[in-house]
């Protein structure tokens, strides 16, 4: 194939810039103690990274200072994909470095968070008073009998409670999850009673769009379905006393406490994480303290250059990897910038509102936003002081080519704007934001340090300059050390190695240039993506079919060209019902309640049955290509289907939407 030749770049940083950035003084520093490439920029020192991947993680431990309380026998234990072993021997505890900035007393009554909710006032904790508190909160757990490994659980909005608790949890060695407030009960129970916890932090309730919302009865429901709590923590957001039973959050942080951080292995389980639950419950993805803390390390404080004097705000919920991702901003000395509201009230303008008045240095988004903004016609840059702003990063879907042009002629010229890909599986980034490199529309920067990130066709063969799957060929870090109830990691196997054994697969579409950038293209699976969170269809499926007139649905999500997602419900009805207005409503309504507004579809469209696998498999990703044009000869193997002439509609819906 022809060499492309890149346009020219979007946005170029200069020298000053370059120089002063944490990458090139890592990279001068690795090449005098490890044997880095002195010269040849970050292709070269990617290069080296993955080739020699031990000494790479060595570096990035010494570099930031991880304080092993005994020390490694090695940095790669096994390399097998798989069952990567990480640092054997050694032992540490994330939550110790999240808080060491404590330590320093120029920094002490600084602020680590400040909190922002829909009035848009602001709130600072300092990093002496977050100590104390995960210290007081880490002192009460432990006295409630929560020993390292027990699972502590948050039904908890993005306020600042979460981040001590999770702290907290952490500190303690305990065992991390949490679910925004606005999931319905059932969804989160399909999460949490999978990992039986222990205790569960709650709110009465949270704001959202100018509105209150009442979780009283969700949490009652939980606390009647989980039978395994020993402990209800109440954090009155509302305003309501602690119901009957539940402990009092003033109660449990108030001491003046110093914090005893457990010193745990490595491999130690720091948090779970759920997948979408596409195929039915949510994979409950275990990552562990030593994992996150140098994947998130190497993440945050080269590749986002993160440091002390940053402001870090990314719009998010505690339901989405992205808000641990935030939290870990801790980890480098920068304020971390917790908003607790809509993206979008009182307008379409609200995060850049936020970004203003907190000063935040690099703020990240969804795609779908900038994309929002675009269409309403909002110019950031002239009303609002966004001159603190160093980078703008965007996640959740690929951000298209207007994206990144908006960005650049709305906010500012010299923006770093960083489109960045990774997931829930590894709680980072496979490519994205890189200090030293031009932007090019539309593409994401480079491979992340350390990531052997690679195109592959079918067979397996690399690719450049052409479509494929993005796998991963050596392990990372952060990567699952397993998934809970998945006792012969069968489960995890086959989400990441069926395709290519020993290679992880991740389910993207993507194109790694011949000058070493990264284009998404968005899901090769059914996986649905929308406003930058990832759902699962199985549990819209089972709100859906609980009514009557339902017998059976079928959803799916595409990434459209300009950058929207249309996300279409299909019902098939039960005898003598009809798809009128009100059976829409009805079906929009028991999503809304038992799920999230997220989960709503844009359209309700009746079909005559909904096709099978023989074995009795819904088909989802068929069904996707079909409505992305693929022909139907091309989209599915006719010997697999238990009907083939229900695709007809699929394929001649994509025909009419696109005439």
């Amino acid at each position: 194939m022809t060499a492309a030749t890149p346009d020219a770049p979007l946005w170029q940083p200069g020298p000053d810039r370059i120089e002063a950035a944490a990458v090139t003084r890592f990279q001068s520093w690795a090449a005098t103690r490890y044997g880095a490439p002195a010269d040849g920029g970050y292709a070269a020192l990617h290069r080296w990274s993955v080739d020699e991947l031990d000494t790479f993680w060595q570096a990035v431990a010494e570099w930031f200072d991880i304080r092993f309380s005994t020390p490694y026998e090695s940095v790669l234990g096994d390399r097998a994909m798989p069952g990567a072993t990480w640092f054997p021997g050694a032992t540490l505890n994330y939550a110790e470095h999240a808080l060491r900035t404590a330590e320093d007393p120029a920094r002490a009554d600084t602020p680590a968070l400040l909190y922002v909710d829909e009035t848009h006032a602001q709130v600072p904790i300092s990093w002496a008073e977050l100590r104390r508190q995960v210290g007081a909160l880490a002192a009460e757990l432990r006295a409630l009998g929560v020993t390292p490994g027990d699972r502590v659980s948050g039904y908890l909005p993005n306020i600042p409670q979460a981040v001590v608790a999770f702290l907290a949890t952490a500190a303690v060695g305990g065992v991390w999850t949490s679910c925004a407030p606005d999931f319905g009960a059932r969804s989160v129970l399909d999460r949490f009673q999978q990992i039986e916890p222990v205790v569960l932090f709650t709110v009465d309730g949270y704001r959202y769009g100018g509105k209150e919302h009442d979780r009283t009865e969700t949490v009652a429901e939980l606390r009647r379905e989980l039978p395994t709590l020993r402990a209800v923590v109440h954090i009155p957001l509302l305003g309501t006393d602690a119901p009957e039973g539940a402990l009092a959050w003033t109660a449990l942080t108030s001491a003046d406490t110093e914090p005893v951080f457990e010193q745990v292995p490595f491999d130690h389980p720091l948090w779970v994480l759920y997948s979408s639950g596409t195929t039915g419950l949510p994979k409950a993805i275990v990552q562990s303290q030593g994992g996150i803390l140098l994947e998130h390390f190497k993440q945050l404080g080269l590749h986002c250059d993160l440091g002390p004097e940053d402001r870090f705000f990314w719009y998010t919920s505690t339901g989405w990897m992205m808000w641990n991702f935030l939290v870990s901003g801790l980890l480098t000395g920068t304020t971390v910038v917790l908003y607790d509201g809509s993206p979008g009230y009182p307008d379409v303008s609200a995060q850049w509102r936020v970004a203003e008045q907190t000063g935040a240095t690099l703020y990240g988004t969804s795609a779908a936003y900038v994309m929002a903004c675009r269409k309403a016609d909002i110019h950031p840059g002239r009303d609002f002081d966004l001159s603190r702003i160093q980078c703008v990063a965007t996640t959740g879907s690929p951000l298209p080519p207007d994206g990144f042009r908006w960005l650049h002629d709305e906010v500012a010229e010299d923006l770093w704007i960083a489109s960045v890909s990774g997931g829930t599986d590894v709680c980072s980034c496979f490519a994205g934001a890189v200090p030293t490199l031009p932007v090019h529309i539309g593409e994401l920067q480079a491979p992340c340090l350390g990531t052997d990130l690679q195109s592959w066709d079918p067979a397996g063969k690399p690719l450049i300059n052409e479509v494929g799957e993005l796998v991963v060929t050596n392990p990372l870090p952060s990567m699952p050390i397993r998934f809970w109830n998945d006792p012969d990691g069968s489960r995890y196997h086959d989400s990441y190695f069926d395709m290519y054994p020993g290679v992880w697969r991740h389910g993207d579409w993507i194109t790694i240039t011949d000058h070493g950038s990264v284009i998404i293209h968005g899901r090769s699976d059914s996986t649905l993506n929308r406003q930058g969170v990832r759902m699962g269809s199985a549990d819209i499926y089972e709100a859906v079919e609980r009514l009557p007139e339902i017998r059976e649905s079928l959803v799916i999500g595409l990434e459209e060209p300009d950058g929207g997602y249309w996300m279409p419900l299909f019902v098939h009805l039960a005898e003598g019902a009809t798809l009128d207005d009100d059976l829409r409503a009805a079906i929009k309504q028991t999503i809304r309640d038992n799920l999230s507004p997220r989960h709503v579809p844009d359209e309700v469209i009746e079909v005559p049955a909904i096709p099978h696998t023989l074995t009795g498999k819904r088909i989802e990703v068929p069904v996707k290509r079909l409505l992305q044009g693929t022909e139907l000869a091309k989209a599915v193997n006719p010997g697999s289907v238990d009907n083939l002439d229900l695709l007809h509609f699929y394929a001649d819906l994509a025909a009419r939407r696109r005439a």
